[in-house]
């Protein structure tokens, strides 16, 4: 049985809308105008979602202290930040809050200005996390981003000056015929504007996307497997040279400014997902569940609008039950995604099942003298050197 010593809650709050579908994204988003957009309905919605979370939450759950709230899509610097404020004030009301809450919009250059920025700042925002993607607009034109570089370092600049005090960036890599060292330039542009963290991605081709289509279909340039992984190494080096610590395997962060709401979902802590198509991980009397909403807008605000209840096919689509032994293999799985690994001990206490069955421990020792994996007492990590093959090392360890 799972034991209950985790005492950190995360929300996640997913907007589902965007301007534009990106060819490569396989998130749940709908392509849609700003005026086709319902910012007081959705926000009700959300917020009759959670008043209700709230009652299947254990009350150990409901006492745990807010360390981050995240609000994802889709493009959620389209919300009207009037009720993205209101969504945070009623959150926020919700729980007991950790001394720095730390509260992440997600933001797109073509719907951030500094007067946007400004007016999340004003509402409670103390993160924004950027989707610049490149500064080569003719990769952005490939990648189907509505922003060019000008108006992507116009936007960064903006949030920079708008007195939130933390900004990230993502950036695509291995994008088409790009070499290393114009994605190591485009990062270090990036890091001259005062960034303080960096989400650098390889572009990866997805099943139902408009990409995954065009390269089933032999019509996509895409970066052969030797670039992508020449590039990471050379992002790593680049990067940790500038005073960035390469702290998970996509992510850099000067000391201090790593993501805390994505550290939650890498270490195991439960959140609460809300919002069109958001997933969540709770406990509740039942146990520890996942669930994902309806992933149809509509559907989503009328079982909100039904008091909803948790069972399948009225507000979540699905529900899972979670017992220890599948916790502690998505411990594993995201936990050596970290430079520092983790404690599978200290989580296998935590979760109540056994750390070292025979087969894991045959599974370690195979791994650690391949080099893909290095055990340190009852901590586990993955050397930089085999960082790339950390997925396939962790599903070795199930």
């Amino acid at each position: 049985m799972e034991r209950a010593t985790i005492r950190a809650m995360h929300v996640y709050v997913h907007f589902p809308w965007c301007l534009e579908k990106c060819p490569y994204c396989d998130f749940v988003s709908y392509r849609a105008t700003r005026e086709a957009i319902d910012p007081i309905g959705y926000t009700h919605a959300v917020i009759t979602e959670l008043e209700r979370r709230l009652q299947d939450c254990t009350e150990g759950e409901r006492s745990s202290n807010l360390e981050s709230i995240f609000f994802g899509g889709g493009t959620p610097s389209l919300w009207e930040p009037v009720q993205l404020g209101r969504l945070l004030a009623a959150i926020r009301a919700s729980f007991p809050i950790h001394s720095d809450l730390e509260i992440t919009v997600e933001c797109n250059p073509s719907s951030l200005d500094l007067d946007r920025a400004q007016a999340l700042r004003d509402v409670g925002v103390n993160r924004l996390s950027l989707g610049v993607q490149s500064l080569n607009n003719r990769r952005l034109r490939f990648l189907g981003r509505l922003h060019d570089a000008e108006s992507a370092l116009r936007s960064l600049r903006a949030a920079l000056a708008s007195g939130i005090p933390r900004v990230s960036v993502d950036l695509l890599y291995a994008v088409a015929d790009q070499r290393p060292e114009e994605a190591v330039a485009e990062a270090l542009r990036l890091l001259d504007e005062g960034i303080l963290h960096l989400s650098a991605y390889s572009l990866t081709i997805e099943q139902g996307t408009r990409f995954g289509e065009l390269a089933r279909r032999g019509r996509l340039p895409l970066a052969d497997e030797g670039t992508s992984v020449e590039t990471f190494f050379a992002l790593h080096e680049a990067l940790e040279a500038r005073g960035l610590l390469h702290y998970e395997v996509s992510n850099y962060a000067a000391p201090g400014q790593a993501s805390r709401h994505n550290l939650g979902y890498w270490k195991g802590h439960h959140y609460l997902g809300l919002g069109c198509a958001a997933v969540g991980m709770i406990r509740t009397a039942r146990g520890s569940l996942r669930y994902r909403n309806q992933t149809n807008p509509a559907r989503y605000q009328a079982a909100c609008a039904e008091a909803p209840t948790l069972e399948p096919g009225e507000l979540s689509e699905s529900i899972e039950a979670l017992d220890g032994e599948t916790l502690l293999r998505e411990r594993i799985m995201l936990g050596l995604r970290l430079a520092g690994g983790f404690d599978l001990e200290q989580a296998a206490a935590e979760l109540g099942v056994a750390p070292w069955p025979p087969a894991r421990i045959r599974a370690v020792e195979r791994m650690a003298q391949r080099g893909r994996l290095l055990r340190e007492e009852g901590r586990l990590r993955v050397p930089l050197s085999a960082w790339l093959l950390a997925d396939g090392t962790a599903a070795e360890l199930f």
